[in-house]
């Protein structure tokens, strides 16, 4: 029997990395230290209370846990002024980015990029039948901000979709950046929303701000954000947004019923109250991931600026060699970007001591 499979998706494998036993896994931007016990505590007892009512459904629009991610905002972002009605979530940024395209991709409509970027970014356009378009980022992997604009003029996107911190770049964008993409978004007749992802916002360097402060300024804007790096808790699946109302409220006609459990809830507002306790190395990955960049440099390979927990460096006759020579030696990082480069997430200093000694014996 013939599966009526749609055209564009026949052939095509899933979206996914290596998951593999070996000493260094470095290949997922994963934060390297488990939670503490004490919110490994904590978090049980949330489930075990939320596991008392599994009989009946979540609450469908998780206000409690949008109310706890507005205050974390407040202390990380400084972003005062939001509020629930400010913030959405899903299971992990992923869904939320599959909402944003919902709302606001479809046939006849187009998103627009900036590569290298996301590998996922193409996938949610392709799953939406959205069209995806790509503008190439400079050499140092920067925005020629002048030519998006004239993109954004000339491709009339529905959407622009830009990671800062880039995923794998690790680059960050400017406020000024940010507000020019905006101001060519603006003259699109049909609107125009543009799209912040902030996945890796908690590892930028001191003084860079998020975009999420400027939106009070801005309808259009939206910023995402995920738990699953700087609180190490990519197993709990939960990211999020911050926009004004009008656009939060067109994720939630799109979103299925019930759609965050009550576990996951429980598991993220434990989180958010013990943000401190679980952010704890984030200034250790940061000065790590200073030291590996530096140490990249001073063996001679070019390495993109980085504000992320992982480094993109290169560029390399044959990646795949090192990459799998790496893997001999229990380090696991991971092909991706431009021809010839490789990305490296930020691990413990045992970690990364493995890494640079591999390293050197596999180019040697």
């Amino acid at each position: 029997m013939t599966l009526p499979l749609r055209p564009e998706l026949a052939g095509l494998e899933p979206y996914g990395a290596p998951q593999l036993d070996v000493t260094a896994r470095l290949n997922v931007n994963e934060n390297p230290y488990a939670p503490p016990p004490s919110v490994v505590d904590a978090i049980a007892n949330a489930v075990r209370k939320a596991a008392e009512g599994l009989n009946r459904y979540p609450d469908r629009d998780f206000t409690a846990l949008r109310a706890d991610l507005a205050h974390y905002l407040s202390v990380e972002s400084r972003v005062d002024f939001v509020e629930v009605r400010n913030i959405w979530a899903a299971n992990g940024s992923n869904e939320v980015m599959l909402h944003l395209h919902q709302a606001f991709g479809g046939p006849g409509r187009t998103v627009l990029s900036f590569a290298p970027t996301y590998s996922m970014y193409p996938e949610y356009a392709r799953d939406t039948i959205t069209e995806f378009v790509t503008l190439p980022r400079r050499e140092d992997f920067t925005l020629d901000i002048e030519a998006a604009q004239a993109a954004i003029r000339e491709i009339r996107p529905s959407m622009v979709i830009v990671a800062s911190p880039n995923n794998p770049t690790g680059t960050a964008l400017s406020l000024d950046d940010v507000r020019a993409l905006i101001a060519a978004a603006d003259e699109i007749e049909d609107g125009c929303v543009v799209v912040i992802d902030e996945a890796y916002a908690e590892f930028r360097r001191n003084g860079v701000p998020s975009a999420a402060t400027i939106i009070p300024r801005h309808k259009n804007l939206a910023v995402s954000r995920t738990m699953s790096k700087a609180f190490a808790l990519a197993g709990g699946r939960l990211g999020y947004l911050i926009a004004h109302e009008e656009l939060v409220d067109a994720l939630r006609v799109v979103r299925l019923p019930y759609h965050l459990s009550a576990v996951t809830q429980a598991t993220a507002r434990a989180a958010l109250a013990h943000h401190r306790e679980l952010q704890a190395q984030v200034d250790e990955i940061r000065a790590e991931r200073d030291e590996t960049v530096a140490w990249l440099r001073d063996q001679g390979y070019t390495v993109a600026d980085t504000d992320a927990n992982f480094a993109l460096f290169g560029p390399f006759e044959d990646r795949e060699t090192v990459f799998q020579g790496l893997l001999a030696h229990g380090v696991l990082i991971r092909v991706t970007g431009p021809e010839g480069w490789l990305r490296v997430s930020i691990g413990t200093p045992q970690e990364m001591a493995l890494f640079r000694s591999a390293l050197l014996e596999v180019t040697a």
